[in-house]
């Protein structure tokens, strides 16, 4: 079984380091198991987040959603695509017409392949963040933006909520569901993601894994956070579970 993790929500708190007790278990999982990590975020944020002897048990690690490849501290593969200035325009535009009460600047995160924007911006502290968290859940403003950048853009990029505060936005098909190339058709595929929602940034590679459980060779998980990833994982090693935990 290949096991493949988001991170960002899904093995840390969000922007947040690994639970001392959960990276003793996830080293153990690690270990023992095929695991794979794919996030939006670049090498560095994720080695803030993710110890670094974790980080190096996994087989690759997919940064930038897949644009950016690295197996240990080696790099495998790198997209040097990125925006243009037609869409920079758009969410400028975007950035100015919220009505958030706080704009704390850095909106744009260029990383390869991938553009990570952001209203609240990136230089918020945790206050801030938590104030966006809640203003999004209630005004489903990034959502809103996602789907006016794919009116717009949808032939050749595509925009999809990702964490508590961004949009990320990569060419179409170089999203996480890219890194599904590196499998074969008979591998079965672990899926877990906090995400995977139509319009988030795990939603592609979890529909794509789940087509796959068609076979039987597939599973897909929407978790809500680390604490439900790690009772997941624990029901996961029970032998036979994949037949009686539901695929959502």
């Amino acid at each position: 079984m290949n096991y493949i993790f988001d991170v960002d929500g899904t093995l840390t708190p969000s922007r947040g380091k690994m639970d001392k007790k959960f990276e003793s278990f996830f080293e153990h999982f690690a270990t023992h198991n095929a695991c794979y990590l794919v996030t939006g975020s670049n090498r560095e944020k994720t080695l803030e987040q993710i110890p670094e002897h974790i980080y190096n048990l996994c087989l690759r690690v997919y940064q930038c959603s897949g644009n950016h490849v690295f197996e240990q501290n080696k790099e495998v593969y790198v997209d040097p695509w990125t925006i243009t200035n037609d869409v920079n325009i758009f969410l400028l535009d975007e950035l100015d017409n919220s009505r958030f009460y706080r704009k704390t600047g850095y909106h744009f995160d260029y990383r390869p392949g991938l553009v990570n924007f952001s209203i609240v911006g990136r230089q918020c502290n945790l206050e801030d963040r938590a104030m966006y968290k809640q203003w999004d859940e209630h005004k489903l403003e990034r959502q809103g933006i996602a789907e006016r950048f794919n009116k717009k853009f949808g032939e050749t990029m595509q925009a999809t909520v990702a964490g508590e505060t961004g949009i990320d936005i990569t060419e179409i098909g170089k999203g996480k569901v890219q890194i599904l190339r590196d499998f074969k058709d008979t591998d079965e595929i672990t899926f877990i993601g906090d995400k995977t929602m139509e319009g988030g940034n795990d939603h592609d590679i979890a529909e794509a894994v789940k087509l796959k459980g068609q076979t039987k060779r597939g599973w897909a998980f929407q978790v809500e956070d680390w604490e439900d990833t790690y009772r997941l994982l624990w029901a996961l090693q029970n032998a036979g579970v994949h037949e009686h935990v539901g695929v959502v």
